[in-house]
């Protein structure tokens, strides 16, 4: 069964000013983000790829710096993507605009039924399947942006009356990004430009995911979103350019992702590019952990044509690296996306479309 926890968003019960969060969203104390546990990006020296570049097949220097930085982090920060600043701040205070309206104008956009039903496209908090599941700090509008003939206007707000025009125009130039990543990768690779693209197809799904984090009062005892890795081949993501807090799992530490510049994005590989890179590119596990001030953030996912089967390329299984996954519809692989995020599990892992160790000596 599915539950909507005590009919309140998140951004309600933080204008409650409680010393400390309900119950609900705290934490086990093995869980909990330590204060002080992440490791400076700085240090660390956080990637940063020019897609302009990369759009050059020549550039062989940014092509191998795409590659180490998808290697060794598997998410890196964007520039050169020819999208104006004013489009990218007009998109984040449409969003923003969006959280600030009343309730009852927001619910207009609700992603659950009369009867309590959840759907993923609309307004509210994520999936919430006992009573027992602890609950993300924070409150999220999610559409589907492509195709186009797929969008559903009921969950499209018309407040602010800015925000649709933004979105798609915002949209169209993330999908390039994303192209021109994608062509990078298999380039990266020693194929053509259009390798995993065609894996994708053309008439793949992107949606939109603006998320809303409003302050904490103990950001040491919960999530903004907890530890997960993305249903896409690629995301792409517009954060907050004031306010950090997402984190990403590198080399079995926690480490801070940068505030990024107004004019960056950043790019993460998702789970369906693990699969179909056989493991060469991997999916980095990330999470966002709260503050004192609010955040808002709008992610892009990139997912394949429902009808294409996710497998590893057979370009990339050979005798000394034998397929790590398994044949899966991709439609069937998005639809359990759900329930294994609902979990705090790896849609891969949920679906145990990883091969074992014994299947791949038997084979």
């Amino acid at each position: 069964m599915v539950h909507q926890a005590q009919g309140q968003m998140v951004q309600e019960v933080a204008a409650g000013s409680l010393p400390a969060p309900p119950s609900r969203y705290v934490l086990r104390e093995e869980d909990r983000p330590t204060a002080g546990a992440a490791a400076a990006p700085e240090l660390l020296a956080f990637p940063t790829v020019d897609v302009q570049r990369l759009a050059d097949p020549g550039d062989v220097e940014e092509t191998a710096k795409l590659r180490s930085a998808l290697e060794s982090w598997g998410l890196f920060a964007v520039t050169g993507h020819g999208m104006p600043e004013s489009l990218l701040d007009g998109i984040r205070s449409a969003g923003l605009e969006f959280f600030h309206l009343p309730s009852s104008e927001k619910l207009k956009h609700a992603n659950r039924t009369g009867a309590g039903e959840f759907q993923p496209e609309g307004y509210g908090i994520d999936r919430v399947d006992t009573d027992e599941q602890v609950l993300d700090w924070c409150d999220r509008l999610y559409l589907t942006v492509q195709p186009e003939e797929a969008r559903r206007p009921q969950f499209w707000p018309t407040t602010p009356p800015s925000l649709p025009k933004l979105l798609h125009d915002y949209t169209l130039g993330s999908e390039r990004v994303a192209k021109l990543v994608l062509a990078a990768m298999a380039r990266a690779l020693g194929f053509a430009d259009d390798f995993f693209l065609d894996l994708v197809g053309d008439n793949g799904g992107t949606d939109a995911r603006f998320t809303y984090y409003p302050p904490c009062p103990r950001p040491d005892l919960v999530y903004g979103l907890k530890p997960h890795t993305d249903n896409s081949v690629v995301t792409v993501l517009l954060l907050d350019p004031g306010v950090g807090g997402l984190q990403v799992l590198k080399d079995g530490r926690w480490v801070d992702v940068p505030v990024l510049g107004r004019g960056e994005l950043l790019v993460v590989v998702g789970e369906e590019m693990e699969i179909m890179s056989n493991a060469v590119f991997r999916a980095p596990t990330h999470r966002v952990v709260t503050g004192e001030r609010e955040r808002m953030t709008l992610v892009l996912f990139y997912q394949p044509e429902p009808e294409k089967v996710l497998v590893p390329a057979e370009e990339l299984v050979g005798e000394g690296r034998p397929a790590l996954y398994k044949k899966l519809g991709a439609k069937a692989f998005a639809d359990g996306f759900w329930d294994a995020f609902a979990l705090g599990e790896r849609t891969i892992d949920f679906l145990k479309v990883k091969v074992e160790q014994q299947e791949q000596e038997a084979a």
